[in-house]
């Protein structure tokens, strides 16, 4: 006989996958296209010198971009072996999942149809990247991507200028391929370990510590983390929870979840530094939980 818990872990773990899948997918084809089709020079010429303007277009950025944080990482990835400066990429990929307008589309729904906390959920998480974009370009002056990244990245070519577009097509296909299966075992195993979190932690224990502001929100986070929910679903299990937390560990949940979960977080880690992540995670852990504070009323109420 098969446990209650386990059915329960296997199902969470199997729509957690049904869920990331179609957004790593789309991810992985966009690195490849950006691999084929889009040169250095071009990247270049976009981006600012100045750091500030670099950071800012690049937090704003995801707006063009509908992607999620299952497949922003590869992405990311593939902007900085283009040459996109560590601080703009970075920039890009926190906001990029949260401020795209499926996702902002999805929080107004999902609260009501009512414009403040998408508005909320935008603004904060533009301020955060801004502001952690900005640390890191003072911070690091390498692009903090893991040895054999680095080299796996730039062996296939500089001359896809002069390809046929068939080729350059297919080239686009064999990228997204092995981009695929490179992320897709994190994405796994970070699902599989959300779905037992998710089935072993109850959420009436959370919801016990979360009792103070700062506690309510470091709550939310904790929960964002561990439910690893993808961006454009999470404003439905956050609305769920506007009765009993105040807006600001709402916006907690809803700004920190896409930026880092375990799924998330494990990807990064098989891209980046493992020191430069958990930087990272604590620059965004302080800044989320300061910016929530500011918004601490009591649950929204639903019209």
């Amino acid at each position: 006989m098969i446990s209650q818990s386990f059915l329960q872990l296997n199902s969470i773990f199997i729509s957690i996958l049904i869920e990331a899948f179609p957004f790593v997918l789309i991810g992985v084809l966009i690195s490849g296209l950006i691999q084929m089709f889009i040169t250095e020079e071009m990247i270049a010429k976009i981006i600012p010198k100045n750091r500030f303007l670099a950071v800012l277009l690049a937090s704003t950025a995801g707006i063009f971009f509908p992607g999620c944080e299952c497949g922003i990482v590869p992405i990311t990835r593939r902007l900085i072996l283009k040459g996109v400066p560590l601080h703009a990429a970075i920039a890009f990929m926190l906001t990029g999942p949260v401020i795209n307008p499926i996702v902002l589309f999805s929080t107004y729904i999902a609260f009501g149809n009512n414009w403040e906390m998408m508005i909320y959920r935008g603004g904060l998480a533009i301020l955060v990247s801004f502001l952690i974009g900005v640390i890191l370009s003072f911070q690091y002056k390498d692009n903090q991507l893991l040895e054999k990244i680095m080299t796996n990245g730039h062996h296939h070519g500089h001359n896809h200028q002069n390809q046929s577009f068939l080729r350059k097509l297919t080239g686009t296909l064999r990228h997204a391929v092995d981009e695929f299966f490179s992320v897709g075992k994190y994405l796994i195993i970070g699902a599989f370990i959300a779905a037992a979190m998710q089935t072993y932690i109850k959420t009436s224990t959370l919801l016990a510590i979360g009792q103070n502001d700062i506690s309510s929100s470091l709550v939310m986070m904790g929960l964002a983390f561990v439910l690893s929910l993808c961006s454009e679903a999470d404003a439905f299990i956050a609305s769920s929870f506007s009765s009993l937390f105040s807006t600001g560990s709402l916006l907690a949940f809803l700004v920190f979840g896409p930026m880092v979960d375990i799924k998330n977080m494990l990807m990064m880690l098989g891209v980046f530094k493992k020191r430069f992540v958990f930087i990272l995670i604590a620059y965004i852990a302080i800044l989320v939980l300061i910016g929530s504070l500011f918004f601490q009323k009591g649950g929204i109420t639903h019209v």
